[in-house]
């Protein structure tokens, strides 16, 4: 072959390959144009735009608001009322013993007849001077007491009874009898018997009741039970003992 047609072949050779080459590479960059488009396309798709978002933000930062609901009548909400605890029933007065006028000074009831088991409760009012005990909410007994006097107060306020003691004699009043004693206070203070509960006499604070009476009532108390002291109060049938 002509070395001049040799030249001529491999310069067209040549210049085949560069165009072709150029081709491929404006195809391939083509290709990573289109696929990078596409990985945008599908970003946007995949976080979807809320117009009305937008449109409030817009709203705010032009300081307008879309149309408030508005309420024509004010609203007030209603408060349900707190329920009263439930009355514990066997402190809810049941039954009062049927005696008539004010119990004289040495008097005394008791009546325990038919009285379902139930736990002791015992009151004492300074001002009638009476003592009632309720078992179960019943009213079984009640008499007139001999209480203290201003210089020695019989305490108010609900005691548990501390102890028993059937025969006690008191170490601060001349060894004076106090059968049947049930204690309401550690300094002494007590519901017993041996007591002249009469008109005129008085005690050092304790309660002082006739041994008949006392007698029935330290048989049943037990330590822990409640005595409860007031001045002037009063119950009626269904209220709440303690």
């Amino acid at each position: 072959m002509n070395p001049m047609m040799k030249w001529i072949g491999g310069a067209t050779a040549a210049l085949v390959l560069l165009v072709g080459g150029g081709t491929l590479a404006s195809e391939m960059m083509s290709g990573d144009e289109s696929e990078s488009v596409a990985d945008t396309a599908t970003l946007e798709d995949a976080i979807p735009v809320d117009e009305a978002a937008i449109a409030g933000d817009d709203a705010a930062a032009t300081g307008q608001q879309a149309d408030p609901e508005f309420i024509s009548e004010e609203v007030v909400q209603e408060i349900p009322e707190a329920k009263p605890e439930p009355k514990d029933e066997r402190f809810v007065v049941k039954r009062i013993l049927p005696i008539e006028g004010p119990i004289k000074y040495g008097e005394w009831h008791w009546d325990d007849e038919g009285v379902p088991p139930g736990p002791i409760v015992v009151t004492v009012d300074l001002d009638a001077r009476v003592m009632s005990v309720f078992k179960g909410g019943y009213e079984i007994g009640a008499t007139a007491v001999m209480l203290g006097t201003d210089k020695h107060p019989t305490p108010l306020g609900t005691f548990p009874i501390l102890w028993k003691q059937r025969h006690n004699v008191s170490e601060k009043y001349n060894n004076a009898p106090m059968p049947w004693s049930m204690f309401l206070t550690r300094d002494g203070i007590a519901i017993h018997g041996g007591s002249e509960v009469e008109n005129g006499f008085a005690s050092h604070g304790c309660i002082g009741t006739p041994d008949g009476f006392v007698s029935k009532l330290f048989a049943i108390a037990k330590k822990g039970d409640k005595v409860i002291i007031t001045r002037g109060e009063t119950m009626d049938m269904g209220d709440s003992i303690l």
